[in-house]
């Protein structure tokens, strides 16, 4: 498994605070939902986004926002879990992460691979129903035992019937970010400035091969102490490019490309974490970074809803590898 960015220091956290504000729907009746599989919690579909769930509860609105990228939230303190539909809340639920010596990572994710019927080949073949890949070392979400406080091996336990709802709007690649606070979700239009042609031009050279990778999930990460932007698709560069004028940038910002538009027609973007420093000027580092502009409408031209963008002041790490499957970033 090979990551993008070194470890980084533990008293870097990612900073996700509350949640986005709830919509004002009509309440649902309770509902109870059989467990799939034995010795798995039962869980409840509860009214629409109250403030508590009670071990084994969840809510499940997909026809809130029925198209878009999907962004998974989890937070590790509340042992919760947020699924969000082109930047709109559809679901939560409760978790059970890994316990003491176990520890669930946290990080920002991609899915790497889905099986309905899953068995560990790991822990003497217990069952992961529903299960979605994050890291090929074990770290998945799937359907389990929910007893209200961590208690997993490292992966992310969900009630049974919730797991089988989430499984169904994910796709490989969709984001997942794990963190160690409180999460939420903010919208913002500004990263796309970025490659709307208006930062400044610079001739340089560039290195452009799309046929590398022709299909799957991109990922931009534009780094200041490098003074690079590099782009992958399906975990393999395929374009790097120097990018001058953006010292001022300061920690590890990642951001999720939208299906929709604003006002003046610019995508809008999900900002998704800031890791170690202040959430950037983006209005200012769009029109002041120089990178060269058929580069810029190279990136343009891939970018679509679910596409990551992370801006950092970290070095990328000389011993990341052009593979599938890396992690976009953790801790």
């Amino acid at each position: 498994m090979t990551t993008i960015f070194p470890a980084l220091s533990r008293k870097y956290f990612i900073i996700i605070a509350l949640v986005i504000a709830a919509l004002d729907l009509p309440p649902l009746a309770p509902a109870s939902h059989a467990a799939g599989q034995a010795g798995h919690t039962k869980g409840r579909l509860v009214n629409p986004f109250t403030p508590a769930l009670k071990p084994g509860d969840y809510e499940w609105h997909p026809e809130i926002s029925p198209v878009g990228p999907v962004i998974v939230l989890v937070s590790l303190p509340d042992q919760v879990l947020y699924v969000y539909r082109n930047g709109v809340r559809i679901g939560r639920s409760t978790i059970s992460s890994g316990k003491a010596g176990k520890r669930t990572p946290t990080g920002v994710f991609t899915v790497l691979q889905k099986k309905v019927r899953h068995v560990s080949n790991i822990y003497k073949g217990a069952k992961m129903p529903h299960m979605q890949r994050l890291t090929w070392t074990g770290i998945a979400l799937h359907a389990g035992h929910l007893p209200g406080y961590p208690a997993s091996a490292g992966c992310v336990r969900l009630p049974v019937d919730f797991a089988a709802n989430l499984y169904s709007v994910t796709t490989l690649g969709t984001t997942v970010i794990i963190a160690d606070n409180k999460s939420r979700l903010t919208n913002t239009t500004r990263p796309g400035l970025l490659f709307s042609g208006r930062t400044g031009a610079v001739a340089a050279d560039f290195k452009w091969a799309p046929e590398k990778a022709p299909t799957g999930p991109v990922s931009v990460i534009v780094s200041a102490r490098d003074h690079v932007a590099y782009v992958y698709r399906n975990g393999i560069e395929i374009g790097r490019a120097p990018v001058n004028r953006i010292e001022q940038v300061s920690g590890s910002h990642v951001y999720s490309a939208l299906a929709s538009n604003d006002a003046q027609g610019q995508r809008e973007w999900a900002s998704l974490a800031s890791i170690g420093g202040r959430a950037p000027d983006l209005n200012g580092l769009a029109y002041r970074a120089a990178i060269p502009p058929r580069f810029l409408a190279d990136v343009s031209g891939i970018i679509t809803p679910g596409t990551t963008l992370v801006i950092t002041d970290t070095p990328i790490d000389a011993r990341t590898h052009s593979a599938p499957g890396f992690n976009i970033l953790t801790d």
